[in-house]
């Protein structure tokens, strides 16, 4: 992909110079109250934490240290630092152009281990996330010697279909896609499973549709949508259970097939159109 290092999109939060031990030092009680809250929250997209009384969260501990590079940052994690925010910038441009005064743009931040979020403890294992409580991707760059390794997804336009489908997340959730989901998940338990399939997907196509931007534009080089397509494939479902030595089991997916996320990302690819990222078209009744 073709990009100039060095840029700052002011949309980047940069924690990987921060420690966190993401332990609590109140009571059982309290723990409690707060993970239901937090459940809740997420379930109704309200931040229903502020009904708790001043002082309740003080006993989640904080961060030590300043955010920033840690210190030990090679010249590749650097680069790929710049890379990631080179992305969000240009994607979130993106969609300030298709959608006007309706896009409020999302903050990415980088942690490593464990961070602190409006949804909980985000930590490395989790993978990239989107927290619709604060509007904000959490990303720890080790995921990516990850896609690499374990997922054989090198390469940097795959790098950004990851961020770029998380920012399609934040899309959906200024659209009101994912509150609409989640009540009638609520209501329909029996398909909720399916609903969550195709909230990614529709994710997926969103990212393509910022991929087909940067086709527009040349900035594309030769096998960048190869690498795209490949780790959206490496990242479905029925890859994954596979890799696990677990039987593959449709009614357990919740991220799509990997036909199924090659697809809907070549659709928002190919169209550039977000009216044809609508993945709820035949809904659940």
């Amino acid at each position: 992909m073709r990009w100039t290092p060095g840029g700052q999109s002011g949309d980047v939060e940069d924690r990987r110079g921060q420690s966190y031990g993401g332990g609590f030092r109140g009571g059982p009680a309290s723990i409690g109250i707060i993970l239901v809250l937090l459940v809740l929250s997420l379930l109704t997209g309200r931040n229903l934490l502020g009904l708790l009384g001043p002082g309740t969260i003080d006993s989640i501990e904080s961060p030590s240290q300043t955010s920033g590079p840690p210190g030990d940052e090679s010249p590749e994690e650097k680069r790929l630092f710049q890379f990631v925010d080179f992305v969000v910038g240009d994607a979130q441009n993106t969609w300030a152009q298709l959608l006007g005064n309706g896009y409020r743009r999302a903050t990415v931040v980088v942690f490593r281990g464990a961070t602190p979020t409006a949804c909980g403890v985000g930590q490395s294992a989790m993978g990239p996330f989107y927290c619709p409580l604060d509007e904000k991707v959490y990303i720890d760059l080790g995921f990516y010697d990850e896609l690499r390794r374990r997922f054989g997804a090198p390469g940097d336009f795959a790098q950004a279909y990851v961020i770029t489908h998380e920012i399609g997340h934040h899309v959906q959730h200024l659209r009101g896609i994912d509150s609409q989901v989640r009540q009638l998940q609520e209501r329909r338990p029996d398909v909720a499973n399916q609903l969550s399939v195709r909230l990614e997907l529709q994710a997926d196509c969103l990212a393509g549709v910022w991929g087909h931007s940067t086709a527009q534009r040349n900035l594309l080089e030769r096998g960048d949508v190869e690498e795209a397509l490949n780790a959206a494939a490496a990242i479905g479902d029925d890859r994954i259970q596979s890799s696990t030595g677990r039987g593959v089991q449709p009614d357990s997916f919740t991220h799509g097939s990997s036909a199924e996320r090659v697809q809907w990302f070549r659709r928002g690819l190919e169209s550039g159109d977000v009216t044809s990222c609508d993945t709820f078209g035949r809904g659940t009744d």
